[in-house]
């Protein structure tokens, strides 16, 4: 009986040490009443160029080819997010949805985007995202609005910093730390 009480303590003990961290992208934060605080950090791999892209142009207004932000272009995205800025890192959700160049006087985007889970613990459960990202800005914020799954009625911020950019195909690699109630 000792023995197998052993064996279960060994097995345990692993699992508490990590706390309420389950995987090294997601962070269970607190609790308050029946509200949990969860934080998410992921990269975005936004691929306009080569034979594969990620986002491409579904739309754009007769002038956008003379503006100097493509005011009117919009965009229609399945981009993969991972655990970190490499490309072949763990895959842990795409984010799916659009964007479209809503301004004419700087490079902003409405972005209107599901981050969809497909590891760990949130696998299958979405957040949506929707709002200005203010693109050159080093730092952006941007609102969560709802989600699914485990995130049903979440709502929180979304902070991007862009990570990587090339200016000549529009690649880019955006940091997320998203930041959510549920």
């Amino acid at each position: 009986m000792s023995r197998m009480l052993l064996i279960l303590l060994i097995a345990i003990l692993p699992l508490a040490a990590h706390g309420s961290r389950l995987y090294s992208w997601a962070n269970r934060l607190e609790e308050s009443g029946k509200d949990k605080v969860t934080n998410l950090q992921f990269y975005f791999h936004d691929t306009l160029s080569g034979k594969n892209p990620t986002a491409v142009k579904v739309a754009q207004a007769a002038d956008t080819d003379k503006s100097p932000t493509l005011f009117g272009a919009t965009f229609m995205v399945d981009d993969a997010l991972t655990e970190t800025a490499d490309p072949k890192s763990k895959l842990v959700g795409r984010a799916q949805g659009l964007y479209g160049s809503s301004c004419k006087e700087e490079l902003a985007l409405i972005m209107a985007m599901s981050f969809s889970f497909e590891d760990g613990p949130y696998k299958d459960s979405t957040i949506s995202m929707i709002g200005k990202n203010s693109a050159m800005n080093p730092i952006r914020e941007m609102p969560i609005v709802g989600g699914t799954g485990i995130f049903r009625m979440a709502r929180g911020y979304a902070i991007a910093q862009t990570n990587w950019f090339d200016p000549k195909t529009g690649d880019a690699i955006v940091g997320y730390n998203v930041t959510v109630v549920h």
